[in-house]
């Protein structure tokens, strides 16, 4: 398996990036993380390949992993920004309603942002994403700039996975 230092996970999807971070957790007995499939149900199917060409969402999904890491519950989306301002539309309500109630049932809420255009990634913890998508229901600004996340939660690169953001999660925890 290619390691980070190698040619083979640059230029991958953050979502490849991720797997292969929790894939890494797993095998050291840290964490267990999973990524949450988005139910679909398929319209149309290629005969020949029996690959799905048209579905649909069944319904909404909440986030996209879930999981356990030395005992703390964490939920947490995985979004991509191409510049410095990240819009709040693509956090949807129903998210933002599952992680609050996660939250109340003690478990970590975040979520990882990778600004593809600087190649770097942050943990948001979910009372900064409140705050900011408060402000965009309540007619403030509609996205939020790179200047205004924690720089203290930048996830570096480490011990063989590209995004290390167990650190990031030690340091949510320890500000609680």
């Amino acid at each position: 398996m290619a390691t980070w230092n190698s040619r083979g996970l640059r230029g991958s999807s953050l979502e490849e990036m991720i797997n292969f971070t929790i894939e890494k957790y797993e095998e050291s007995g840290i964490a267990l993380i999973q990524k949450i499939p988005t139910p679909i149900t398929p319209i149309k199917i290629n005969p020949e390949n029996r690959q799905i060409t048209l579905a649909y969402f069944e319904k909404k999904s909440t986030v996209d992993y879930i999981g356990v890491v030395q005992g703390v519950p964490v939920c947490f989306d995985a979004k991509e920004c191409v510049g410095d301002t990240f819009a709040m539309q693509n956090i949807h309500a129903h998210q933002m309603d599952f992680m609050s109630k996660f939250e109340q049932q003690q478990g970590i809420s975040f979520i990882l942002l990778y600004y593809t255009h600087r190649d770097e990634a942050y943990y948001i913890p979910f009372r900064d994403m409140k705050v900011f998508y408060e402000r965009s229901e309540q007619g403030g600004r509609k996205s939020f700039r790179m200047e205004e996340i924690d720089k203290n939660y930048k996830i570096q690169r480490s011990q063989g996975v590209p995004l290390h953001f167990l650190e990031a999660l030690n340091l949510d925890l320890c500000s609680r």
